[in-house]
């Protein structure tokens, strides 16, 4: 076994490592998984669901362990017992809506003649690459609904945040049956190729460009790749915008885990009737934003996680500043151990800077104006990422503009609301943010699935007179 050595992103220090498997000892859990999963497949949805909510109150049971194990690896507490709540509620949430959802159905068909039966065949083994910003969420988001249609699971956490592992294995193996059909292991790209290789189906989040050789690797064995690739949010503040709700929110979904998020706003386009106060306000607000230097618990902008981020980041605000743009807060990558961004609100900026075409995954809110929806419009689609959108203003108004937005899931007076629809809601990844089904509503269930017919024949049958 190779040891991987692994950053403190609150400290800087390089604090801890872990043994990366062979792809023989890798292969080896995949098999006892696949032999599992029999058993776990012949089990009732109800049964699967009853087992899974188990799991969940044991995430709950070791809710400080797991977020102090997290806090470690992300450098921020509060949003570390979010992930624990998050997905314990995401487990219920799931299991309630399983059972309807993976019901066989008896149907008829267009003949009277004619039935069929609707299967939901799983997958046997799923693979799940995940990765460093929500390392436990991300983990499990589409792992719990995979286990509920009965597949098994194998779980590759970011090698940049693996230290909540032995925790999370504990809690699965204090549920026997679960513990057969699932496991988490740490490792780096290598394990990942490697579980592309032995698993049935891949479900992966993070980078495009990492999502592509996923795809690629997965095309070349036709197994299913299920990407949620990168994005470069859009807000737009029409004309008829509550301001301060508008700012309140998008500086929320900007600076939120420190903007590590896929669904931050990373561009914002106001009408130019609202655009100084706008920027007056949002730049105060972002002012009034605490960084967590001292202590993981105290203030809000955590580290930036990830060593190889820290470059991206200073990449795109050198760019932004040799155009000209104008940095109105932060701008500064801070030192203090680790490295911190404040939230940075930027305005002269344009569609030539990184900071406008780029994934920049920090707390960086560039701001450009707009006169005619259309030109928002325009603007807000100029890109190859298609992830979601936000729009503030007159409801009928924002939803005009939604629907000719080229992203998968559009808030309207809000962001991220996705969350709170998840159960019905279902969207995909537009452009280059990503490639398969929904990870949320039923399809997120039904995709880890092989739909299969059983049709039935009531009456006469073909001949050989009928050739």
């Amino acid at each position: 076994m190779t040891q991987i050595p692994v950053r403190n992103p609150h400290t800087g220090d390089i604090d801890y490592a872990f043994e990366e498997l062979t792809k023989s000892e890798l292969a080896s859990k995949i098999s006892r998984l696949r032999e599992n999963q029999v058993d776990w497949t012949s089990l009732e949805v109800s049964d699967r669901g009853e087992i899974l909510t188990q799991f969940a109150d044991g995430l709950a049971r070791h809710k400080d362990q797991l977020a102090q194990a997290l806090c470690v690896d992300t450098g921020r507490w509060r949003l570390s017992l979010m992930e624990v709540d998050a997905l314990e509620a995401i487990t219920h949430s799931r299991v309630n809506q399983a059972i309807d959802t993976l019901q066989t159905k008896r149907m008829k068909s267009g003949s009277n003649d004619i039935s069929h039966l609707q299967v939901f065949v799983p997958y046997p083994v799923v693979g799940v690459i995940s990765p460093w910003n929500y390392p436990l969420i991300l983990s499990f988001l589409d792992a719990v609904p995979a286990l509920l249609a009965g597949c098994s699971v194998i779980i590759k956490p970011s090698e940049i945040t693996p230290r909540f592992i032995e925790v999370v294995n504990q809690v699965l193996s204090d549920t026997v049956e679960l513990g057969a059909v699932v496991t988490v292991v740490p490792g780096t790209a290598s394990t990942g190729n490697n579980l592309i290789d032995l698993v049935d189906v891949i479900n992966f989040t993070g980078s495009v460009e990492t999502g592509r050789q996923v795809a690629t690797r997965a095309a070349s064995q036709l197994k299913p790749a299920f990407l949620e690739l990168g994005g470069k949010d859009p807000a737009i503040v029409l004309e008829s915008a509550d301001i301060e709700r508008a700012a309140q929110a998008i500086l929320h979904c900007a600076t939120v885990n420190t903007g590590q998020a896929c669904f931050s706003i990373e561009r914002v386009y106001v009408h130019e009737a609202l655009a100084s106060k706008f920027i007056h306000l949002i730049s105060s607000l972002a002012e009034e934003i605490s960084l967590n230097t001292e202590d993981p618990a105290k203030g809000v902008i955590g580290p930036i996680i990830s060593a190889k981020q820290i470059q991206v980041i200073d990449l795109h605000l050198n760019d932004a500043r040799e155009k000209k743009a104008s940095f109105l807060t932060g701008g500064v990558i801070e030192q203090h151990g680790g490295s911190w961004l404040r939230p940075t609100v930027v305005t002269d900026v344009d569609h030539s800077m990184l900071l406008m075409q780029k994934e920049t995954f920090a707390p960086i809110i560039p701001i450009m104006t707009f006169k005619e929806t259309s030109e928002a419009v325009y603007l807000a689609n100029d890109s190859e990422y298609g992830l979601s959108a936000a729009i503030f203003g007159d409801l009928d108004k924002s939803e005009a503009v939604a629907l000719n937005l080229d992203a998968g899931g559009i808030y309207c007076n809000d962001v991220d609301l996705i969350g709170s629809a998840h159960e019905s809601a279902e969207k995909m990844s537009f452009k280059n943010s990503g490639l398969g089904g929904s990870r949320y509503g039923p399809e997120g269930i039904t995709r880890f699935t092989r739909k299969q017919s059983v049709v039935f024949q009531h009456g006469r049958g073909v001949t050989i007179d009928d050739l």
